[in-house]
């Protein structure tokens, strides 16, 4: 299990959805969906049988600053409807992922997402440069969220 004592990558982004808390929740929430609004995740396989609980274990496989990664994230807090926190120790940028879902009044809801952790190796030379590309694309991913539940 990762932990994180020296972050040197911290990024937070936030967004408000015009649905409710708990349909954001369910939706952005469920793993089998991140290829569909995150830019950069091409594919999620089940390493533990569903449904998401503490301990679940998924496989992501993303395109990010020109390369390919592949990794095992970990489900290490779960409040259904308010947060959802996994972790990674795989490859060279070992990552703490934070959903948190807040009511933001008249049925919306207000979404951050935050990435953080402690780059080593090379991936700890280019950390400043790979935070902003970190916000750049958390920000596509939640308006691309934004605008799919928006649809429904």
């Amino acid at each position: 299990m990762l932990v994180c004592p020296e972050v040197s990558v911290d990024v937070q982004t936030e967004i408000v959805i015009d649905r409710p808390r708990e349909q954001v929740a369910a939706y952005a929430g469920d793993p089998s969906n991140a290829p569909e609004w995150y830019v950069n995740i091409k594919s999620v396989e089940w390493k533990t049988p569903p449904p998401l609980a503490v301990g679940s274990r998924l496989a992501f496989v993303a395109h990010f600053l020109g390369k390919k990664l592949a990794y095992v994230y970990e489900i290490v807090e779960m409040t259904p409807g308010a947060t959802l926190v996994m972790r990674t120790a795989d490859g060279p940028f070992p990552m703490e992922t934070t959903y948190a879902w807040e009511d933001a009044g008249d049925g919306k809801t207000r979404m951050s997402l935050r990435n953080r952790g402690q780059p080593t190796g090379f991936s700890k030379v280019v950390g400043p440069m790979m935070a902003a590309a970190m916000r750049r694309a958390n920000r596509k991913d939640l308006t691309r969220l934004k605008s799919l539940l928006e649809q429904r």
